[in-house]
C-alpha cells in the first residue's frame, strides 16, 4: 500500500562492531517502533562490522515488520557487502546504490504479481 509517511535516512557508524552495535540500536530503535516505519540504512562509512553488526541489522529489519512498515540498505561498503553476504543475510534485504534510490522505492507503488492457474486447478463451472 502506498504511504506519503516521510521515509528516515539513517547514516551508520564506521565500526557496527560488538561494543557498538547495541548501543546504536538502542539509540535508533525510537524509528523503528511508530507505525509502519520506512527507513533507509546508509552504510557508506561502515569500515568494519561483524556478527554483531549483523545482528543488529536483522534485528532493526524485524522491528520494522512488527509494524508492516520496511528497511532497506543503501551505498554498502565493499567491507558491509563482503560480511552479508559471507553471512548470507544480504538477500533478506533490498540493497541501492545511493540513498535516494532507496527512498524512491518506498514512494513506488506496488505493482501486483498475479501467475497463471496451473492446470491441476479445476475452476468451477456453471
Amino acid at each position: 500500500m502506498f504511504s506519503d509517511r516521510p521515509v528516515i535516512v539513517l547514516q551508520l557508524p564506521v565500526d557496527l562492531v560488538a561494543g557498538t552495535a547495541r548501543p546504536f540500536f538502542n539509540e535508533i530503535k525510537s524509528f523503528l517502533t511508530v507505525e509502519r516505519p520506512r527507513v533507509v540504512f546508509d552504510l557508506s562509512a561502515v569500515a568494519r562490522i561483524d556478527s554483531a553488526g549483523v545482528q543488529m541489522l536483522l534485528n532493526s529489519m524485524e522491528e520494522a515488520m512488527k509494524r508492516n512498515g520496511d528497511l532497506k540498505l543503501a551505498s554498502v561498503s565493499t567491507t558491509a557487502i563482503t560480511v552479508l553476504r559471507l553471512t548470507r543475510v544480504d538477500s533478506l534485504f533490498e540493497i541501492f546504490e545511493h540513498a535516494a534510490e532507496a527512498v524512491d522505492s518506498f514512494r513506488q507503488l506496488p505493482i501486483p504479481v498475479f501467475a497463471a492457474t496451473p492446470e491441476w486447478v479445476q475452476t468451477p463451472t456453471a
